[in-house]
């Protein structure tokens, strides 16, 4: 991780970031919430009741997510992303033309899987996919995180030099 990294800074993760946290995923019968441990405790709603995006939708970290069921696979498109976050842990860049597909399958009880493919034309001459697996941690509960936005003290998130604070080199 990198003292650039907006989630260094308490910024949310954006999609399809995964953060090393533990998060939780709440089924209603119109919408899909996807609870998150870290960072600064949110939330992303995908809505199952909706056939299609707004025309213009508001460039948010999370996008604006609608999903349909393909048999057991959980389909989410979204849009309408902000470019201010990092889509994965080496931050490469992305625009507000970001559009992805996800496809979340649990291939038994006690694992997710998810393949995620990334579209953006102001960033990439091609679309191209993400495959992430996640492991059911059960009986466990989300809890309180604290991060404070502009954290100032990033510096050990580099590997920097603990004696360099000190006067010792």
């Amino acid at each position: 991780m990198s003292k650039d990294d907006p989630e260094a800074n308490c910024l949310p993760t954006g999609v399809p970031r995964q953060a090393p946290y533990p998060w939780q995923i709440v089924p209603t019968p119109t919408r899909v919430y996807f609870l998150f441990e870290g960072n600064i405790h949110s939330y992303r709603q995908i809505f199952l009741d909706r056939a299609s995006h707004p025309a213009d939708p508001n460039p948010t970290w999370y996008g604006d997510s609608i999903a349909k069921w393909d048999g057991d696979t959980l389909v989410v498109d979204s849009v309408g992303f902000n470019d201010l976050f990092w889509f994965e842990f080496a931050g490469h860049p992305h625009t507000e033309k970001l559009h992805v597909t996800e496809r979340y399958t649990r291939p038994d009880a006690d694992h997710l899987d998810y393949e995620t493919v990334v579209d953006d034309p102001g960033a990439y001459t091609r679309p191209f996919t993400m495959y992430g697996h996640s492991t059911l941690q059960s009986g466990g509960e989300l809890m309180e995180y604290i991060c404070n936005e502009n954290n100032k003290d990033v510096g050990h998130i580099v590997g920097k030099d603990p004696r360099n604070q000190l006067g010792l080199n």
